[in-house]
Order: C-alpha cells, then sequence, then structure tokens
C-alpha cells in the first residue's frame, strides 16, 4: 500500500476544484492509496480502518474472503473512510479516466460524511488515529491478561449494536439547562400531563399564565409563578427532587455504558481494565452507526455526482462508451433485491426535478389525475439547493418515507416481488406482488438496519433486567445463549431476557395474504452459565 504518485494527485486536485465549483464542501487535505484487491481483501475485515484493533474474528473474515476471491474474482475500484483527514484507497490497475470518474464519486462521500447532521458526532476529531491508540493498548493488555482481552471483546461486541446513538447525537446540541428551565420543563411536561392528567383546556390556561407571570414581573415572574404552584400542590417539590435523581440515574444511555457503570464486577480493582476494553468497542460501534444508517442516501448522493461532474469535465473526452458501461453496472436498478446506488441516484434526481416543476406545493398534491401530475410544471424552487438540504437532514427512514411516492413507483415501474413455489416444475416463482408505493416502501424500510430496542434495570435482588420493547420482529433466538452468557460475565450476576417468540406460524389460503402468526412473552434467564426459558 502506497500513495498515489504525482500524476493521480493532480488529476484528484483538478476533480477538487470542480467539485467545489458545483456546491459540495469538505476539508482541503485528504490522503490517497494505491492498493492491491489482496490489500483490500485484508482491509475489508477491519471495516477499511487501517489501525482497528486486532481481534481474531478478523483473521477468520481475511481467510474467508480470500476463500472467496479465489472462487470469484472481483475488481473493486475504490473505498474511502471518515476520518481526519479523509483516507481514500483506489486499485491498482485504474486507467486516468476511470479514476476521475472515481475521484468524483469520492469526492461526494466526503462531501457526505463531513455535511450530514447524522455524522456530526464525528467531525472533530481523528478516528484513524484513535483506531491506533487503541490498538497499541489493546495489545499490550493482550500480553499482560492474554486471552481475557478477547472473551471480553467478544462478550461487548455481542451488545454493541445497542449504544446509545440517537442519545450521542442529541447530546451534541442540547443545551445546559439551570434549575429554573429544568423546574419548568418538569411542570409543564412531566407534572400537569402525568401526575395531574389536566385536558389540553386547562393547560393552555397554564401556559397563559405562566406568560402573564412574566409580562408583569419580567426579572421575578419565574420565581412567582412557582411560588403559586407550591402553594397550589405541594407535593409539587418532592416530586420535582425525584424526577432530577431519576434523571440523573439514567445519564448511562445505552446497555454497555449502564453495565460498565453499575456492574460491581468490573467495578473491582482488578477488573477494570475491562471497562476500557468495552469503551474501545462502545467508541468504534459509535463511529459506524452513521454509514450503517445512510446506506442508500450515501451511495446515491456519490453516484449522482459522479455522473454529473464526469460528463461535464473536458479531461475525459473519448472515453464517453466506457463511461456508460462502468456507470450502468453500478446504477441499474435491479427487479429482485435492493441496488443503493441506482435508487438513490433516482431519488436525487426526482427530488432534484420535483423541486424545480413545483411539485412540493399543496396545489401539486391536490391533483389526483396521474396523466396531470406527470405533465405538471410550474415556478418552484431552486433543485440543487434542495438537494443539498436533503443531504444535510436526513437518513435512509426519512429519505425513503418522505420521497418514495407512488408517482415514483410508476414513473420508474417498481414493485415488490413475491416468491412461490411451481410445484409442476418444482422449482421457484418470482411474481408482481405489489405495485403500490406504501407496499414498495415497506419492503425498503424492512431491509434497513433496525436494531432491537433494550430497555435495562436491576431488580431487587441485583439482577440485570433486559426488556425487548417487541415491534413485531422477534430477536434471533441463536444468538440468545451466547448474548446473555458474555453479560452474566460481564455482569458478575445472573441476567434476564423478557422478549417474544413465534409460536405458530398459520399460512393463509391466498398467497398474496401475510401468514397469521401467533406470538408468546417468555422470559430467558442465564444463571450460573446456564439458559432457563420461562413463559410469561
Amino acid at each position: 500500500m502506497q500513495l498515489i504518485d504525482q500524476h493521480s494527485k493532480r488529476i484528484m486536485e483538478g476533480c477538487k476544484e470542480r467539485a467545489r465549483e458545483a456546491g459540495l464542501r469538505f476539508d482541503a487535505e485528504t490522503l490517497e492509496y494505491i492498493v492491491t484487491n489482496r490489500d483490500l481483501l485484508e482491509l475489508s475485515s477491519k471495516s477499511m480502518i487501517p489501525n482497528l484493533y486486532d481481534y481474531w474474528v478478523h483473521d477468520v473474515e481475511v481467510l474467508r474472503e480470500k476463500g472467496r476471491y479465489d472462487l470469484y474474482p472481483s475488481n473493486p475500484y475504490e473505498t474511502v473512510i471518515n476520518t481526519r483527514p479523509v483516507i481514500s484507497f483506489y486499485n491498482d490497475n485504474n486507467p486516468d479516466w476511470l479514476n476521475v470518474m472515481i475521484f468524483y464519486h469520492v469526492l461526494a462521500h466526503i462531501d457526505f460524511f463531513q455535511n450530514n447532521l447524522f455524522f456530526q458526532h464525528t467531525w472533530d476529531y481523528d478516528f484513524n488515529g484513535e483506531a491506533l491508540a487503541d490498538k497499541r493498548f489493546i495489545a499490550r493488555l493482550r500480553s499482560d491478561k492474554g486471552r481475557w482481552v478477547d472473551y471480553v471483546i467478544e462478550f461487548t461486541r455481542g451488545i454493541d449494536n445497542l449504544v446509545g446513538y440517537f442519545d450521542e447525537l442529541s447530546r451534541l446540541d442540547q443545551p445546559i439547562k439551570n434549575d429554573d428551565d429544568l423546574r419548568l420543563d418538569f411542570y409543564f411536561d412531566h407534572f400537569l400531563q402525568s401526575e395531574l392528567g389536566i385536558n389540553q383546556s386547562e393547560y393552555l390556561k397554564e401556559i397563559a399564565l405562566y406568560n402573564e407571570f412574566l409580562q408583569e414581573s419580567p426579572d421575578s415572574g419565574q420565581q412567582l409563578f412557582f411560588s403559586r404552584v407550591s402553594k397550589a400542590w405541594p407535593e409539587f417539590d418532592e416530586k420535582y427532587k425525584s424526577w432530577l435523581n431519576l434523571r440523573e440515574s439514567s445519564k448511562n444511555r445505552d446497555l454497555l455504558e449502564f453495565v460498565a457503570e453499575h456492574s460491581e464486577f468490573l467495578n473491582r480493582y482488578e477488573n477494570r481494565w475491562m471497562k476500557s476494553v468495552m469503551e474501545v468497542i462502545r467508541k468504534t460501534s459509535l463511529f459506524f452507526q452513521p454509514q450503517i444508517r445512510t446506506k442508500i442516501m450515501n451511495e446515491g448522493w456519490a453516484t449522482y455526482w459522479h455522473e454529473r461532474l464526469f460528463l461535464e469535465d473536458e479531461r475525459i473526452r473519448g472515453h464517453e462508451i466506457s463511461f456508460s458501461k462502468t456507470h450502468s453496472q453500478v446504477a441499474s436498478l435491479s427487479r429482485l433485491g435492493l441496488n443503493p446506488y441506482a435508487l438513490g441516484l433516482r431519488l436525487f434526481q426526482e427530488i432534484e426535478a420535483a423541486a424545480e416543476a413545483g411539485r412540493y406545493s399543496f396545489e401539486f398534491e391536490r391533483i389526483l389525475d396521474a396523466h396531470e401530475r406527470q405533465g405538471y410544471c410550474r415556478e418552484g424552487v431552486s433543485g440543487r439547493k434542495t438537494l443539498f438540504s436533503v443531504r444535510r437532514h436526513l437518513c435512509d427512514s426519512q429519505f425513503i418515507r418522505s420521497f418514495v411516492s407512488q408517482d415514483f413507483v410508476d414513473r420508474h415501474r417498481l414493485f415488490v416481488a413475491g416468491k412461490r413455489l411451481k410445484r409442476s416444475k418444482r422449482s421457484w416463482e418470482y411474481y408482481v406482488k405489489s405495485r403500490r408505493a406504501a407496499d414498495y416502501r415497506s419492503m425498503l424500510l424492512d431491509k434497513l438496519y433496525h436494531p432491537p430496542r433494550i430497555e435495562h434495570h436491576i431488580d431487587d435482588q441485583g439482577k440485570l433486567v433486559l426488556v425487548h420493547r417487541f415491534e413485531g420482529k422477534p430477536l434471533v433466538e441463536e444468538y440468545i445463549g451466547n448474548t446473555l452468557l458474555g453479560l452474566e460475565y460481564l455482569w458478575g450476576r445472573p441476567v434476564t431476557l423478557e422478549t417474544h417468540r413465534v409460536v405458530e406460524i398459520k399460512q393463509q389460503s391466498s398467497e398474496d395474504e401475510e401468514p397469521e402468526v401467533t406470538w408468546e412473552k417468555v422470559r430467558y434467564i442465564m444463571n450460573s452459565r446456564k439458559l432457563s426459558k420461562r413463559r410469561i
């Protein structure tokens, strides 16, 4: 692995100038490396972070991918990671015209990393540099503690999808509140609604009364208002203190933080090193969370810009046909499955065209005739400005819910495919199950990353209690045992998990109807490394 030569670097710098003129924004400093296909196989096991900590699973993945490559050779063009400075890797046999296309693709990725709000917690530090420090730290621990380091890594990685990613984002923009602001939040958001259960008209009267106090006494109005509250409801102050204590105790936002903070086993002097290892795993998971949640947008954004900027670049004259062949392999819509490059590209093109034609308006939404909607064109807003706003504020789930409309599905002839057994030929047959936008959106949303919601607390006996907030999808049962085994070790006491499992699946008479599923609530108990299960 080595840096690209000066000739290729000049091409990259030219691409940067054109990309900035088009409106993309990114840091000036970037690092580009030339790698072989074999190098990419080794990097992929560490999610393309060269300095990620060593772990035996990475070695297994390298061997598996090398075996797959021997059977099915492939030639990946590039990959880019969100670090400071940004690092990107390029195949060692790319011609110049292909590098122009790839550089534009990479620059659009960098623009997305550094401007989309879901990456906000990654903007202020160099993850690759921190990963190197973490790697050296774990290597020193491994020389001292041996295999126990790998046990802690494995047990922690079993629950690293439960990190409080959205809590981390909200923490960045949440202002620090003083006691008066917290008291106000408690009164209007909790006390009136949850404790007193007042109706809407009484609630609005309280807001009006509070505003009157502020108008009459701008400096002391809030204190006078709460003096009145304390007289009217003597229990208010005590409930406020209880709420503050509960709020303080719930600052451990996710399961990893909670276990590290409250586990007596981990807080013993001889075991505190385990908490440092857990924090490395948690930090790594938080870093990769936005990439998992913005795959369609990120790849669609990069494909949109490499297509637009490449075709406007005079340096690639004579390679349009080669570009078309390569681009079509990336951006062709799949009839079965999901191609994030193609879907994201067409959604961004649809957004730009719709904004400029004035289709994001109440007048357009009132039109029901499909032909009239298709030909609708009024003076709208800047399509480019709308694109940059979408790129900044949304993730994949919001992107799909907002812009996969019936017009979009009809225009691109999209559909949800069904699968049934054709008994006469003893083979599977695919058919068009639905062309409704609602069904297509549901199919896409089902394919997105959606970790389970697990709430946690400690019971009277000191057991760690996990409660799965059931959303119609069961946990993968084969992983429950090992996950709870690792948690029992980290917690130092028994662990229980409440969830739902499938009892029966009843097929409907029609193949288009969803099967009827019967669920039951169960409790898994891990005690002394033995798993038991009870129906609740």
